[in-house]
């Protein structure tokens, strides 16, 4: 048994989780296979326009989501247009206002400073409206507390939380977590998966290392 890419719901009679990917129009953003989103707000199927922004095109920044994370209800990633640029001898956008200041259109960027892509690692738990900024890398199996703003990386399987989002811990020893990036779980065909949910549930992490292709 597979995937079916276009599946939205993965449980019966639940209309506030869905499968993220199928909900995805826009090009800049990417999201894995099984990753979760659940909102018991709003309609889920709206996270582009409720949970990504400042995501506009001239910025050509990206949202990548790996494979199995779980989002939870108004997690929210602020982009490069929610910044005003600190270069600058005043915080006024000036550039996005260019008619009024005989400014060129084509500048409107210099308006902010562009601190990059948003990248989210895989199986990586973002908690109750927790907002990532610009410009973060999340590592995989990472935890982001709720309501935390994270404004820095965060390392592979370190849970953060906090406003803003500082280290609480590591989730496993340095030897697990190194076996953990090196087998990938994640990237094995649904069919290995399954066979190992057991070892994966009771984080028997040698039977994983030692599961048969």
């Amino acid at each position: 048994m597979t995937m079916n890419p276009k599946k939205l719901y993965p449980r019966t009679g639940d209309r506030e989780t869905i499968y993220l990917a199928a909900a995805i129009t826009d090009p800049a953003i990417s999201v894995g296979d099984f990753t979760i989103y659940n909102d018991f707000v709003h309609d889920p199927r709206d996270f582009e326009t409720n949970n990504v922004l400042y995501h506009y095109a001239v910025n050509r920044d990206r949202l990548q989501i790996g494979k199995f994370c779980s989002i939870a209800c108004g997690a929210k990633f602020l982009f490069n247009s929610a910044n005003h640029s600190l270069s600058s001898l005043s915080t006024y956008p000036f550039p996005i206002f260019y008619e009024e200041w005989g400014l060129e259109k084509r500048d409107v960027t210099k308006a902010w400073d562009n601190k990059g892509d948003i990248t989210i690692g895989n199986d990586v738990w973002i908690g109750y409206e927790a907002i990532i900024l610009a410009g973060v890398t999340i590592g995989d199996g990472a935890v982001i507390g709720a309501r935390s703003v994270v404004t820095k990386d965060v390392a592979p399987y370190t849970i953060v939380a906090g406003a803003p989002a500082r280290p609480v811990r590591k989730r496993f020893s340095e030897e697990t977590i190194r076996k953990l990036l090196k087998i990938r779980w994640w990237d094995w065909p649904q069919e290995r998966i399954s066979r190992c949910l057991e070892a994966i549930q009771t984080g028997q992490i040698d039977r994983l290392t030692a599961s048969p292709q």
